[in-house]
């Protein structure tokens, strides 16, 4: 096969094997266009256990159905022909009106030269001119993965009623572990949606240093208890009102359960390969009554619980609790309790606008 008509593949044929295959390229067909690969990113946590065989759909059955693995046979087995999910490539032919030729697009296709895209099926994102588009890798998967994050903090304030990614963390303290691509797009987003403060936590120093040149504060874990180090810089609290987990360690879980202040968040956003055997619950959610969620199912909220009982509260939406505490000054949670008229957290909700605030609040 000539160039012109065959595509380069990588694949990965078993553990440690990678090889680039050439494919037959298929003709372009009414309503699909193609595309040629410019720039192609690589996944250093999902794509990478592929190749080391720690994938878990490698070893056990994924139920779509019921969200589950289970045991059976594995929904994925070697070779592997589709790997990655970064592309940026400009379109070469289109016989749809949904894209132009030479547009420059964002895909999730795999590592390949080329690739026959069918607008009805596959996801693409044309970028502007403006950008440079090595850039473009992080926006078809890995941004999402990011900005879902922020969606998992703001529906924990707002539910059903997000308007932006800024809901869940503007004017508020966000701790961010791990400074890898995930972290670090998680970290700015969340510094641009007008975060308090954002601190980033990597024992790597020079993925630190890529953190402080991007303008964000960097901590050393290592060099210390970054735990009482962060609740002593954020008395009010004390500690992260979110905290974003973005590295696939138990460790780096365990450091960031230890992170937020008392009911707290914290969102995580790692892929995990291993055990969790560094995991210390009871080191953490008994003494600070964290809220969880994870990038890819529903936030598991502990909200606010009256003392001695099981009895909750539940916020109902309420625009003006929220613009009267962001207008005097304070950041704004919904953790007022009718029942026993106190605050069960929020230590920087203004007294008046808690008294407001008040009345959004029912007994379940």
């Amino acid at each position: 096969m000539s160039a012109d008509t065959e595509d380069r593949v990588v694949v990965v044929s078993g553990p440690g094997t990678v090889e680039v295959q050439r494919v037959k390229r298929e003709p372009v067909r009414d309503g699909t266009f193609r595309v040629n690969t410019l720039y192609s990113g690589v996944s250093a946590g999902t794509e990478l256990s592929y190749v080391k065989g720690t994938n878990p759909y490698l070893s056990a059955s994924w139920d779509a159905a019921l969200g589950l693995f289970r045991p059976g046979e594995p929904s994925t087995v070697y070779p592997v022909t589709r790997l990655g999910y970064m592309e940026v490539g400009r379109v070469a032919e289109s016989a749809t009106p949904a894209v132009r030729e030479g547009a420059v697009v964002a895909m999730a296709y795999g590592h390949r030269t080329g690739y026959l895209a069918d607008p009805l099926t596959d996801r693409f994102v044309p970028l502007p001119p403006d950008l440079d588009p090595i850039l473009g890798v992080y926006v078809a998967h890995a941004g999402p993965i990011c900005a879902n994050g922020l969606l998992h903090a703001a529906a924990d304030l707002y539910g059903p009623g997000v308007r932006d990614l800024g809901d869940g963390i503007r004017g508020r303290r966000v701790a961010v572990v791990g400074a890898g691509l995930v972290g670090l797009l998680t970290a700015l987003f969340a510094s641009r949606h007008g975060a308090q403060e954002v601190v980033v936590l990597d024992e790597t120093s020079r993925r630190r240093a890529v953190a402080e040149a991007l303008g964000l504060a960097a901590l050393n874990p290592a060099g210390g208890d970054p735990a009482v180090a962060l609740k002593t810089r954020w008395r009010a609290g004390p500690g992260a009102d979110v905290v974003f987990q973005c590295r696939g360690r138990a460790a780096a879980l365990h450091l960031a359960l230890r992170l937020p202040r008392p009911q707290g968040t914290v969102i995580d956003l790692a892929f995990y390969q291993g055990g969790a055997d560094a995991v210390r619950l009871g080191r953490s959610s008994t003494t600070t009554g964290w809220r969880c969620g994870a990038r890819r199912s529903a936030g598991c909220r502990a909200g606010c619980r009256r003392r001695g009982t099981g009895t909750g509260c539940r916020r109902r939406r309420s625009r003006c609790c929220a613009s009267a505490a962001r207008r005097s000054g304070g950041i704004w949670s919904p953790r007022w309790c009718r029942s026993t008229r106190r605050r069960a957290c929020s230590p920087t909700l203004p007294r008046g606008a808690a008294r407001r605030c008040r009345r959004s609040w029912r007994v379940e």
